[in-house]
């Protein structure tokens, strides 16, 4: 892998992993279009850890005080999660984020290596794979549509509940399926919970941040015992560099674009995308 490529992918990585268009998927698209190799899950998990430093970096003082206020709620679980006061919002935040993590946690153990085999199949033509990515971007576009047309973007995140982050935690559980996306699942489910766009983004970036942390600590795993040579730690360390950056941007970006606007400019995007997807493999 060259400095450009480990560049590029760490923009593209940074870019979707916040926007909901599907981070997986532009790994495996962009490799596809350009013809260049995949830059293995290794590298595609370490970049993860570029993104985990974009969320701790945007949100550190609401990082800091769910920390802070997580024992008193530990100890209080039930009263917590039932106050409605701003003074036990952080408390409760960190709860209902490890209540929502859970399903994401369990579909990772149980069919991670199922998907990575599924979409990362060795001897078989890619084109089955971005037919794949394609039909999941156009299916999640349509779900975030029907979301946008039925939401009341009317609650904010001191209004959420154990049923909302249950539901948008499964949410997150179907973003193993590349296409699918993440913040687009999790948001999607927000705004089908009545929450503002804005502060759905917020708890899907934040709710995302554990699992995030998880397959990036894999990544730095694998490639620290993979014996790697300096100039490839290097553009490990560049790739990762890029992606924090951009997802930084991302973060920033997304969450005050949907205080004014909708998801609509990401909903043609994913189907546009789709359906060039399709064409292309069909005249190949």
């Amino acid at each position: 892998m060259t400095v450009w490529q480990a560049i590029v992918y760490g923009i593209v990585q940074g870019l979707t992993e916040f926007l909901p268009v599907s981070s997986s998927a532009h790994l495996l698209i962009v490799p596809w279009l350009l013809g260049w190799d995949s830059p293995g899950l290794a590298f595609d998990a370490a970049l993860h850890l570029g993104t985990l430093v974009a969320v701790i970096v945007y949100f550190w003082r609401e990082l800091i005080g769910m920390v802070m206020a997580l024992p008193g709620a530990i100890a209080r679980p039930a009263a917590t999660l039932h106050s409605r006061g701003s003074e036990d919002f952080l408390g409760r935040l960190a709860l209902l984020i490890i209540l929502g993590t859970i399903p994401g946690l369990i579909a990772g153990l149980l069919g991670q290596d199922f998907i990575d085999e599924l979409y990362h199949p060795v001897g078989v033509s890619p084109d089955r794979v971005i037919v794949a990515v394609a039909v999941a971007l156009i299916a999640l576009a349509l779900l975030l549509y029907w979301a946008e047309r039925v939401a009341r973007h009317v609650r904010d995140l001191e209004s959420l509940t154990v049923r909302d982050a249950a539901i948008i935690g499964l949410a997150q559980a179907a973003a193993l399926i590349p296409g699918v996306s993440r913040s687009g699942s999790t948001i999607t489910a927000g705004l089908f919970r009545g929450l503002e766009r804005a502060d759905a983004a917020r708890f899907s970036f934040l709710l995302g941040s554990p699992i995030i942390a998880a397959a990036g600590a894999k990544g730095l795993l694998d490639v620290l015992t993979s014996g790697l040579d300096a100039a490839q730690l290097g553009i490990f360390a560049i790739g990762l560099a890029t992606s924090a950056v951009a997802g930084f941007a991302a973060i920033w970006g997304l969450i005050r674009y949907l205080q004014r606007a909708s998801t609509t400019v990401f909903i043609v995007y994913r189907v546009v995308l789709g359906l060039v997807l399709l064409a292309l493999v069909a005249v190949r």
